[in-house]
């Protein structure tokens, strides 16, 4: 049977889904994604596809030769990115009995999760480009290797040379630097934290600044580092990233939307059935939301080489060879 065969408009759905916690769990996942959290949202999307212009040729001055010299034409050109929406779905089964107990916090129980859920597949999609869906572009790390933005750690052992693969000449945040980009974040794997406190200069002197009587806050080079706690942020792919995530864009063609189904199954992804709504005495709450992503990348003075200019740079974690 369909999933669709009976379900409460979003008209009847008052009673258990008032229109302010459906903002606030929209809110919630733009908190619970790393990525929203940090990215630059544009205007909400009209329709499944939104085409952005890009700066793809800058105009060029000349000096004039003598009182009489000939002044030169330049020109600037634009190029079209697009903008996919694509669907964000999850399904949460909840026993009719539960519904009917009056004391007990459905909402409170189903919020964080729903959120949870939304956060870690958007942050995965975008940043390592995992199950994202084909009208996507390449997820952030794959596409920063691609650009040459990227560091590998030279020792899977805390050592002084990390401070310079992060902050050195040839370091991470460097490489965004030549891509010709300030940095205006940074976000980590949590085994991370570990490491930057125990960070120390050439002469062995702590580098890591702690305030015991207050709450220590991540900065790398002045800009905020944040630590995903989703489980979205793949430690083997990525120990940082680093980059300017006004770059990062993204947009909402529809915002959260929630569906009751009384009748029907849930299946599966090998097409067994793990609910039987009708049966089993259940209902399912369907949360859908659309958006889609891209980085612009336009053309800057500094560097206008297409092929290796990117606005982000990943710290890869050191390569372990067999028995070493």
């Amino acid at each position: 049977m369909a999933l669709d065969a009976s379900m409460i408009s979003r008209s009847n759905l008052s009673g258990l889904i008032p229109e302010p916690v459906t903002r606030e769990i929209i809110q919630g996942v733009t908190a619970d994604s790393a990525v929203l959290s940090m990215g630059r949202k544009l205007p909400n999307m009209g329709s499944k596809t939104q085409t952005i212009n890009v700066l793809d040729s800058l105009p060029l001055a000349y000096f004039v030769e003598g009182d009489n010299g000939q002044k030169k034409t330049t020109n600037m050109a634009w190029d079209k990115k697009k903008i996919y929406a694509e669907e964000v779905a999850v399904i949460v089964p909840i026993p009719e009995a539960v519904l009917d107990d009056s004391n007990y916090d459905i909402w409170g129980e189903v919020k964080p999760r729903i959120t949870e859920a939304f956060g870690k597949v958007i942050d995965s999609a975008i940043l390592f480009g995992t199950n994202k869906p084909t009208n996507w572009r390449d997820g952030l790390v794959p596409s920063a290797v691609a650009a040459g933005n990227v560091v590998t750690r030279a020792s899977a052992t805390p050592d002084p040379g990390v401070f310079a693969e992060i902050m050195g000449v040839d370091g991470v945040i460097a490489k965004v630097e030549e891509s010709g980009y300030l940095p205006t974040g940074a976000m980590a794997a949590v085994k991370m934290r570990a490491q930057l406190r125990g960070l120390v200069d050439s002469n062995g002197i702590p580098i890591f600044k702690t305030d015991m009587q207050g709450t220590t806050q991540y900065a790398l080079d002045g800009v905020p580092l944040v630590f995903p706690l989703n489980g979205a942020f793949d430690a083997s792919e990525a120990l940082m990233i680093v980059g300017d995530f006004s770059q990062l864009t993204y947009a909402i063609r529809k915002d959260i939307e929630f569906k009751i189904f009384t009748e029907g199954v849930v299946q599966n992804t090998d097409k067994t059935i793990a609910y039987n709504l009708m049966q089993d005495d259940m209902v399912a709450l369907r949360a859908v939301m659309r958006l889609g992503w891209e980085i612009p990348n336009p053309i800057n003075a500094y560097n206008a080489d297409n092929a290796n200019r990117f606005p982000f740079a990943v710290y890869k974690p050191a390569v372990v060879t067999p028995g070493g």
